[in-house]
């Protein structure tokens, strides 16, 4: 019976691939797409199994019918795994495992596995690790044999707890293990970022569906040797260079993780320190298989991702690569209705048009340049987000007088970093500081929502010497 414990098969090589289309458009997956993720874990596929439903099966998502015809297939051809083109719930990876005898996969889980095998740098393999248990988190249901074994013994008070509330107990420990590194790592990545925001150097962030070429652009465009190849996902650390743009003067380049359709939730979350390289990007370069007969789905789910990171409001030049596989297609730069770049073709793998994407990127930073000096406020494009709320376009400043908690040294830090501090002294307890302020009304408000920061009335403010 599908409801008896088991122990769970480990996988193997060889796989089928089953493929459902449904009525509901957001649930619509990609068969080659698919076949593609699968050939990045080096499967050899026996066989793809394809059908049509309304709404999935609670019990197998395919149905009883269709999973005896796959279960016919794992028999015959000896099949290991099992590979869902489709969000499996828990409930239906453990009955679909239990009838047909092998490792069932769905597509979340074969990404998961994807980002393992190509994770290289420390952060990157924390932040997979991360995501894989936050995925098994939600598989400890009555899947397998060992997990009804319990602990304990003689002295141990009643008969100990089971191993699937250990196992639950020990992801749980390791996750916020993990949580606590990555914050590390994330606190380093803002350190480094405010140095370039000190700096005013300007960053440039490659964005785009997986596999559109982003890092043989990058290549191209900064003389490096990142790791390029015709995979998804093959680059999944993000890359930091420093390009000089003729008369424009220096901006960073950086290379990131691809986007796909369906993106696990897990891996945005734990991806959230990378990604920030391209929320603080001043100019997104969306990147584009021009040869891609479905390029126009691929760019609205990536800039579904882009505002599900808080990336959406960032400038973008969409980038139009690999044109030498398309007929009667030449390198050019499109411009808008005001006269500036928003489309670029190229090839990065032969390097045509490539120069034309340095003049655009030029053209763009001059422009903005100029209208920030002519205009100041206007050409806030070229700031951070943190840089635009420190910034007010009437150059209106106003003087607030905050109340800092002792444990507050790193805002108080920051608060000197952006030299907006006129005035600083110690409560009369000593307990805390005080601190007057110079700064744009968008920065206050957002200075009263910090942990630790409070608005003191003028009538009460009392400085007893400065710190």
């Amino acid at each position: 019976m599908v409801d008896e414990l088991f122990d769970r098969p480990k996988g193997g090589t060889r796989a089928i691939l089953v493929h459902l289309e449904l009525s509901a458009r957001d649930a619509q997956e990609s068969l080659n797409e698919f076949s593609d993720l699968a050939a990045s874990v080096d499967v050899e596929v026996t066989s793809i199994v394809t059908g049509r439903r309304k709404t999935p099966d609670p019990k197998y998502f395919v149905g009883s019918g269709k999973a005896e015809e796959i279960r016919a297939l794992v028999v015959a051809q000896e099949t290991e795994l099992v590979l869902f083109n489709h969000q499996l719930s828990p409930t239906q990876e453990r009955n679909l495992e239990a009838l047909l005898k092998c490792r069932v996969v769905d597509r979340s889980g074969l990404i998961l596995d994807i980002f393992a095998m190509r994770a290289s740098s420390f952060e990157g393999k924390l932040q997979v690790e991360l995501a894989q248990l936050k995925h098994l988190s939600t598989r400890l249901v009555r899947g397998w044999t060992h997990l009804e074994r319990q602990k304990g013994g003689i002295g141990l008070r009643g008969p100990g707890e089971t191993q699937l509330e250990t196992d639950r107990r020990l992801i749980g420990a390791r996750i916020k293990k993990l949580n606590k590194r990555l914050d590390k790592v994330r606190k380093q990545r803002e350190l480094r970022r405010q140095t370039r925001r000190k700096a005013d150097v300007v960053t440039v962030s490659l964005v785009g569906y997986t596999n559109a070429g982003k890092s043989t652009l990058f290549n191209r465009l900064t003389g490096s040797d990142v790791y390029a190849a015709d995979k998804l996902f093959a680059t999944l650390d993000p890359t930091l260079r420093r390009i000089e743009l003729p008369a424009a003067g220096a901006v960073v380049l950086v290379d990131t993780v691809g986007f796909i359709r369906h993106l696990p939730h897990d891996l945005v979350a734990a991806f959230r320190a990378t990604l920030e390289e391209t929320v603080e990007a001043n100019l997104l370069l969306h990147v584009i298989d021009a040869h891609d007969d479905e390029r126009h789905a691929y760019m609205e789910q990536v800039n579904r991702v882009l505002k599900e990171i808080g990336a959406s409001d960032i400038p973008q030049i969409e980038v139009y690569n690999k044109i030498d596989q398309v007929d009667g297609v030449a390198p050019r730069i499109d411009f808008d209705k005001e006269g500036r770049p928003c489309r670029v073709w190229l090839s990065a793998q032969s390097g045509e048009g490539v120069e034309l994407l340095m003049q655009a990127l030029t053209q763009y930073f001059l422009e903005l340049k100029q209208t920030q000096e002519s205009e100041p406020g206007v050409g806030a494009a070229l700031l951070s987000p943190l840089d635009r709320v420190l910034q007010r376009e009437d150059g209106g400043l106003v003087r607030q007088t905050f109340l800092l908690a002792p444990d507050a040294g790193r805002l108080r830090a920051q608060l000197y970093e952006w030299d907006v501090v006129v005035e600083e002294g110690v409560t009369e307890d000593g307990e805390g500081y005080t601190v007057v302020i110079m700064a744009t009304p968008e920065l206050l408000v957002f200075l009263e929502k910090q942990e630790g920061c409070s608005i003191v009335p003028k009538m009460d403010v009392k400085l007893s010497g400065s710190a």
